[in-house]
């Protein structure tokens, strides 16, 4: 069983692209799948699909956005964590890279970048940085 499952997608993504892979597998979640199509807005990944190979068990597949030869994605990171939650308000959700970079913040409408929870005025969990 993951303890952790965004840690657990976030370190997949991480190895499939040190790997040079052009697609990722992993169990899906709504969670997950949120966070996928955030990625996707925020222009980090090329788009994602959710295989049913099995009744039960549903299967995200993400397909890894290269530029050049070069991963899009530079760095990935883990911010709150099961054991550690960190939460900002609108006004403390941090600047990722100098904004070049996006944190992805969980507000109580749903997940969203840190651009987008500023704009509409909401804090909340910092899940992760992408830069």
């Amino acid at each position: 069983m993951i303890q952790d499952p965004i840690a657990d997608m976030l370190t997949r993504i991480r190895n499939a692209l040190h790997s040079e892979h052009m697609e990722v597998r992993m169990p899906a979640s709504r969670l997950k799948l949120n966070l996928a199509q955030v990625f996707k807005d925020e222009g980090y990944i090329k788009g994602f699909r959710v295989l049913d190979e099995h009744p039960v068990k549903r299967t995200l597949v993400i397909d890894l956005k290269y530029y050049q030869g070069k991963p899009v994605i530079d760095e990935i990171h883990r911010v709150s964590r099961p054991g550690l939650r960190i939460y900002r308000g609108k006004d403390e959700l941090p600047h990722v890279r100098g904004g070049y970079g996006v944190a992805i913040v969980s507000t109580s409408h749903g997940l969203m970048s840190d651009r987008a929870a500023r704009a509409a005025g909401h804090g909340g969990e910092i899940l992760c940085t992408v830069s």
